[in-house]
Protein backbone atom coordinates (compact mmCIF):
# COMPACT_ATOMS: atom_id res chain seq x y z
CA UNK A 1 0.00 0.00 0.00
CA UNK A 2 1.47 3.35 -0.97
CA UNK A 3 2.51 5.67 1.85
CA UNK A 4 0.27 8.48 0.62
CA UNK A 5 -2.72 6.10 0.56
CA UNK A 6 -1.96 4.94 4.10
CA UNK A 7 -1.91 8.53 5.32
CA UNK A 8 -5.10 9.28 3.40
CA UNK A 9 -6.92 6.28 4.94
CA UNK A 10 -6.00 7.49 8.42
CA UNK A 11 -7.65 10.88 7.97
CA UNK A 12 -4.59 13.10 7.53
CA UNK A 13 -6.24 14.99 4.69
CA UNK A 14 -6.57 14.82 0.92
CA UNK A 15 -4.03 12.88 -1.10
CA UNK A 16 -2.39 16.17 -2.02
CA UNK A 17 -2.05 17.05 1.68
CA UNK A 18 -0.66 13.59 2.43
CA UNK A 19 1.81 13.94 -0.45
CA UNK A 20 2.89 17.26 1.02
CA UNK A 21 3.43 15.78 4.50
CA UNK A 22 5.91 13.33 3.00
CA UNK A 23 7.67 15.88 0.80
CA UNK A 24 8.05 18.24 3.76
CA UNK A 25 9.90 15.52 5.68
CA UNK A 26 7.19 15.13 8.32
CA UNK A 27 6.77 11.35 8.03
CA UNK A 28 9.19 8.65 9.14
CA UNK A 29 9.14 4.98 10.13
CA UNK A 30 10.79 5.47 13.54
CA UNK A 31 11.43 8.42 15.87
CA UNK A 32 15.16 8.44 15.09
CA UNK A 33 14.90 7.41 11.42
CA UNK A 34 15.36 9.81 8.52
CA UNK A 35 12.15 11.12 6.97
CA UNK A 36 10.49 9.13 4.20
CA UNK A 37 10.89 10.98 0.92
CA UNK A 38 8.72 8.92 -1.45
CA UNK A 39 4.92 9.27 -1.17
CA UNK A 40 4.51 6.27 -3.50
CA UNK A 41 6.67 3.93 -1.41
CA UNK A 42 4.96 0.56 -0.89
CA UNK A 43 4.60 -0.41 2.77
CA UNK A 44 2.92 -3.31 4.54
CA UNK A 45 0.28 -1.65 6.73
CA UNK A 46 -0.06 -4.63 9.09
CA UNK A 47 1.59 -3.68 12.37
CA UNK A 48 2.89 -0.46 10.85
CA UNK A 49 3.68 2.50 13.11
CA UNK A 50 4.39 5.79 11.38
CA UNK A 51 5.83 8.89 12.97
CA UNK A 52 3.92 11.91 11.67
CA UNK A 53 5.04 15.36 12.77
CA UNK A 54 6.94 13.73 15.63
CA UNK A 55 4.05 11.65 16.97
CA UNK A 56 3.63 7.87 16.79
CA UNK A 57 0.70 6.76 14.62
CA UNK A 58 -0.22 3.04 14.64
CA UNK A 59 -2.02 2.07 11.44
CA UNK A 60 -5.77 1.56 11.96
CA UNK A 61 -7.24 -0.99 9.56
CA UNK A 62 -10.68 -0.22 10.97
CA UNK A 63 -11.94 3.11 12.24
CA UNK A 64 -13.04 3.38 15.86
CA UNK A 65 -13.73 7.01 16.71
CA UNK A 66 -15.08 8.97 19.67
CA UNK A 67 -16.75 12.31 18.91
CA UNK A 68 -18.03 14.99 21.28
CA UNK A 69 -21.23 15.85 19.43
CA UNK A 70 -22.32 19.49 19.57
CA UNK A 71 -25.97 20.57 19.35
CA UNK A 72 -27.55 21.27 15.98
CA UNK A 73 -26.14 18.30 14.08
CA UNK A 74 -28.00 15.26 12.75
CA UNK A 75 -26.56 11.74 12.91
CA UNK A 76 -27.39 11.11 9.27
CA UNK A 77 -25.47 11.04 6.00
CA UNK A 78 -28.52 12.70 4.42
CA UNK A 79 -29.67 15.25 7.00
CA UNK A 80 -32.77 17.37 6.74
CA UNK A 81 -32.82 20.80 8.37
CA UNK A 82 -29.45 20.56 10.14
CA UNK A 83 -25.88 19.76 9.09
CA UNK A 84 -24.62 16.20 9.27
CA UNK A 85 -22.43 15.15 12.18
CA UNK A 86 -20.21 13.42 9.62
CA UNK A 87 -19.06 16.82 8.33
CA UNK A 88 -17.09 17.13 11.59
CA UNK A 89 -14.80 14.32 10.38
CA UNK A 90 -12.08 14.46 7.70
CA UNK A 91 -13.32 13.42 4.25
CA UNK A 92 -11.05 10.34 4.11
CA UNK A 93 -12.85 8.82 7.11
CA UNK A 94 -16.23 9.52 5.52
CA UNK A 95 -15.03 7.77 2.34
CA UNK A 96 -13.23 4.74 3.81
CA UNK A 97 -13.74 1.52 1.91
CA UNK A 98 -15.80 2.82 -0.99
CA UNK A 99 -19.06 1.20 -2.10
CA UNK A 100 -22.63 1.86 -1.07
CA UNK A 101 -21.90 1.62 2.67
CA UNK A 102 -18.65 3.59 2.57
CA UNK A 103 -17.25 5.46 5.53
CA UNK A 104 -17.91 5.36 9.22
CA UNK A 105 -21.37 5.02 10.72
CA UNK A 106 -22.69 6.32 14.03
CA UNK A 107 -22.98 3.68 16.74
CA UNK A 108 -26.58 4.59 17.60
CA UNK A 109 -27.93 8.06 16.99
CA UNK A 110 -28.26 11.17 19.10
CA UNK A 111 -31.02 13.70 18.39
CA UNK A 112 -29.93 16.95 16.76
CA UNK A 113 -30.39 18.85 20.06
CA UNK A 114 -28.57 16.20 22.13
CA UNK A 115 -24.87 16.61 22.88
CA UNK A 116 -22.17 14.30 24.12
CA UNK A 117 -20.41 11.04 23.45
CA UNK A 118 -20.92 9.51 20.03
CA UNK A 119 -18.96 6.53 18.70
CA UNK A 120 -18.41 5.99 14.98
CA UNK A 121 -16.93 3.03 13.16
CA UNK A 122 -16.70 1.22 9.83
CA UNK A 123 -16.71 -2.16 11.62
CA UNK A 124 -20.18 -3.73 11.41
CA UNK A 125 -19.54 -6.29 14.17
CA UNK A 126 -18.41 -3.53 16.54
CA UNK A 127 -21.51 -1.44 15.79
CA UNK A 128 -23.81 -4.43 16.31
CA UNK A 129 -22.09 -5.33 19.58
CA UNK A 130 -22.72 -1.88 21.03
CA UNK A 131 -26.23 -1.33 19.70
CA UNK A 132 -27.78 -4.75 20.30
CA UNK A 133 -29.97 -4.80 23.45
CA UNK A 134 -28.73 -8.34 24.09
CA UNK A 135 -25.35 -7.00 25.21
CA UNK A 136 -26.70 -4.41 27.69
CA UNK A 137 -24.00 -1.79 27.10
CA UNK A 138 -24.78 1.00 29.59
CA UNK A 139 -25.18 4.54 28.33
CA UNK A 140 -25.24 7.42 30.82
CA UNK A 141 -27.21 10.60 30.15
CA UNK A 142 -27.16 13.91 31.99
CA UNK A 143 -30.74 15.15 31.75
CA UNK A 144 -31.90 18.68 32.49
CA UNK A 145 -35.62 18.58 33.34
CA UNK A 146 -38.30 21.28 33.52
CA UNK A 147 -39.86 20.40 36.88
CA UNK A 148 -38.15 19.49 40.18
CA UNK A 149 -37.44 15.79 40.55
CA UNK A 150 -38.90 13.79 43.40
CA UNK A 151 -38.40 10.30 44.82
CA UNK A 152 -41.52 8.96 43.10
CA UNK A 153 -40.25 9.89 39.65
CA UNK A 154 -36.90 8.23 40.34
CA UNK A 155 -38.60 5.08 41.64
CA UNK A 156 -40.88 4.84 38.62
CA UNK A 157 -37.94 5.13 36.23
CA UNK A 158 -36.18 2.29 38.04
CA UNK A 159 -39.30 0.11 38.28
CA UNK A 160 -40.25 0.65 34.65
CA UNK A 161 -42.57 2.85 32.60
CA UNK A 162 -44.76 1.93 29.64
CA UNK A 163 -44.02 3.68 26.34
CA UNK A 164 -46.52 4.08 23.52
CA UNK A 165 -45.12 1.43 21.20
CA UNK A 166 -44.26 -1.25 23.75
CA UNK A 167 -46.64 -2.71 26.35
CA UNK A 168 -43.67 -4.13 28.28
CA UNK A 169 -42.34 -1.66 30.89
CA UNK A 170 -38.96 -0.13 30.10
CA UNK A 171 -36.63 0.16 33.09
CA UNK A 172 -33.67 2.44 33.68
CA UNK A 173 -30.52 0.65 34.76
CA UNK A 174 -29.79 3.63 36.96
CA UNK A 175 -31.54 6.87 37.93
CA UNK A 176 -29.94 9.44 40.20
CA UNK A 177 -31.25 12.84 41.27
CA UNK A 178 -28.12 15.01 41.01
CA UNK A 179 -30.07 18.18 41.82
CA UNK A 180 -33.66 19.41 41.60
CA UNK A 181 -33.43 19.79 37.81
CA UNK A 182 -30.60 17.38 36.97
CA UNK A 183 -31.24 13.68 36.44
CA UNK A 184 -28.47 11.15 35.69
CA UNK A 185 -30.07 8.29 33.77
CA UNK A 186 -28.41 5.03 32.74
CA UNK A 187 -29.99 2.93 29.97
CA UNK A 188 -29.02 -0.36 28.32
CA UNK A 189 -31.48 -0.09 25.42
CA UNK A 190 -31.74 2.34 22.52
CA UNK A 191 -35.39 2.97 21.73
CA UNK A 192 -36.50 5.99 19.68
CA UNK A 193 -36.37 9.17 21.82
CA UNK A 194 -36.18 6.87 24.84
CA UNK A 195 -34.90 9.34 27.43
CA UNK A 196 -37.43 12.02 26.49
CA UNK A 197 -40.31 9.54 26.46
CA UNK A 198 -39.35 7.92 29.76
CA UNK A 199 -39.06 11.29 31.48
CA UNK A 200 -42.42 12.35 30.00
CA UNK A 201 -43.99 9.11 31.27
CA UNK A 202 -43.22 10.09 34.88
CA UNK A 203 -44.72 13.57 34.47
CA UNK A 204 -41.65 15.64 33.65
CA UNK A 205 -40.01 17.06 30.52
CA UNK A 206 -36.49 17.01 29.13
CA UNK A 207 -35.01 20.46 28.60
CA UNK A 208 -31.40 19.47 27.86
CA UNK A 209 -29.81 16.10 27.10
CA UNK A 210 -26.14 15.09 27.12
CA UNK A 211 -24.62 11.60 26.86
CA UNK A 212 -21.64 11.48 29.19
CA UNK A 213 -20.57 7.83 29.01
CA UNK A 214 -20.94 4.64 27.00
CA UNK A 215 -19.64 1.49 28.62
CA UNK A 216 -16.27 2.38 30.13
CA UNK A 217 -15.79 5.34 27.78
CA UNK A 218 -16.19 8.99 28.77
CA UNK A 219 -15.50 12.23 26.95
CA UNK A 220 -12.85 13.31 29.48
CA UNK A 221 -11.55 16.70 28.28
CA UNK A 222 -12.36 16.25 24.57
CA UNK A 223 -13.75 19.61 23.37
CA UNK A 224 -17.20 19.81 21.82
CA UNK A 225 -17.08 19.23 18.07
CA UNK A 226 -13.74 17.39 18.26
CA UNK A 227 -12.99 13.69 17.74
CA UNK A 228 -10.23 11.20 18.44
CA UNK A 229 -9.32 7.59 17.66
CA UNK A 230 -10.07 5.00 20.32
CA UNK A 231 -7.07 3.13 21.66
CA UNK A 232 -6.86 -0.64 21.16
CA UNK A 233 -7.58 -1.11 24.88
CA UNK A 234 -10.71 1.06 24.64
CA UNK A 235 -11.98 -0.84 21.61
CA UNK A 236 -11.46 -4.13 23.41
CA UNK A 237 -13.14 -2.83 26.56
CA UNK A 238 -16.36 -1.78 24.84
CA UNK A 239 -16.61 -4.00 21.81
CA UNK A 240 -13.99 -6.29 20.38
CA UNK A 241 -10.27 -6.51 19.79
CA UNK A 242 -8.93 -3.88 17.43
Amino acid sequence: MQLQDILFSQGFGTRRVCWGLVQQGLVSLAPDAPPCDDPTADLDPEGLVLWVQGKAWPYHERAFLLLHKPPGFECSHKPGAHPSVYTLLPAPLRQRGGGAAAGVQAVGRLDQDTTGLLLLSDDGAFIHRLTSPKHHVPKVYEVGVKHPLDAEQIDRLLQGVVLDDDPKPVKAAGAERVSDLHLRLTLTEGKYHQVKRMVAAVGNRVETLHRSAMGALTLSDLPQGQWRWLTADEVQAVGRKA
